[in-house]
């Protein structure tokens, strides 16, 4: 099962709004996965010499511990706190550098994304808890990425939720199986990737990235994916410009995008598109197999 839901804001009205029409689309896909649920939203981007990243503690108490490590470590231009057990960091370092410095300095913190503008927020719990956990309709961004999930091929944690992010600002949700995760899983450690579950959604993104980081443009790195990853699956990949959608060349899995002047959207289901504002009077249009669609500039 699971749902994608996403929307690519082309209006500031639709931006300003961006939370609430997530928080709409997630209720509407809560039947699809009941077991956890996730976003990652593009907002409020840092300074180029400066990082944002999204932590998560196994424990609230241990959040005040691990500032006053971090502020003596790299440093601290902003601390938001999020529910009971994340935190949105601002630090005045690279990215890179300050994922590495937690991972060295911090292995009980979990990073969940890291770069100049995403923000992942993802637990263990039912989309409408998610939901008022993380006061979503309140949020602004450019554009967000959601995930409702119903797991089947790995535990039920934070860190088996979707979104799941392997590289600096990018994203992916995932709707499907992968039948050769475990052989890609190998290979992409010989490159040295680190893996945090056994979640195969983990090791679409990882793949991705490394593709990514070889030179391939987003359209052909999700274009490898058709010759390299065998199984079923919808993909909505966000980036800092925009996101992308790929279905595999059979396109089993549900998928209906729609348009408006003021918006773009995908989801696994109708009703959550119905939610948004003009839907109505949208383009709709279901993804054909095999094809990368992208908006912003993704694709570029």
């Amino acid at each position: 099962m699971c749902g994608i839901a996403g929307i690519f804001a082309k209006s500031e009205a639709v931006e300003r709004q961006l939370g609430e029409l997530a928080a709409s689309m997630l209720t509407q896909l809560a039947d699809r996965g009941p077991d956890s649920a996730g976003v990652a939203f593009y907002r409020r981007p840092v300074a180029d010499d400066h990082s944002k990243l999204c932590l998560r503690f196994e424990d609230g108490g241990a959040r005040d511990q691990a500032a006053t490590a971090i502020e003596a470590g790299i440093g601290i231009v902003e601390w938001r706190p999020l529910a009971d057990r994340h935190v949105v960091l601002v630090a005045p370092v690279p990215a890179a550098a300050a994922e590495t410095w937690i991972d060295r300095e911090l292995p009980g913190v979990a990073v969940d994304s890291a770069g100049q503008v995403i923000e992942i927020y993802k637990d263990a719990v039912a989309p409408g808890e998610f939901i008022a956990r993380f006061d979503l309709g309140a949020l602004e961004g450019t554009h967000v990425l959601g995930h409702t999930r119903m797991a089947t091929e790995s535990r039920v944690t934070p860190a088996g939720s979707h979104p799941f992010s392997t590289g600096l600002d990018l994203c992916l949700v995932h709707n499907g199986s992968l039948s050769n995760h475990n052989r890609l899983r190998e290979e992409l450690r010989r490159e040295g990737t680190i893996f945090r579950t056994v979640n195969d959604s983990e090791v679409a993104a990882a793949y991705l990235t490394s593709r990514l980081r070889a030179g391939a443009s987003l359209e052909k790195a999700l274009e490898s994916c058709l010759d390299d990853l065998d199984g079923f699956y919808t993909f909505a990949v966000g980036t800092a410009d925009g996101f992308a959608v790929l279905r595999d060349p059979i396109a089993c899995k549900p998928a209906v995008m729609a348009e408006t002047d003021d918006w773009v959207a995908i989801a696994s289901e109708f009703r959550a598109l119905a939610t948004l504002p003009g839907a109505a009077d949208a383009r709709v249009w279901e993804p054909e197999p095999g094809v990368v669609y992208g908006w912003g500039r993704v694709t570029a």
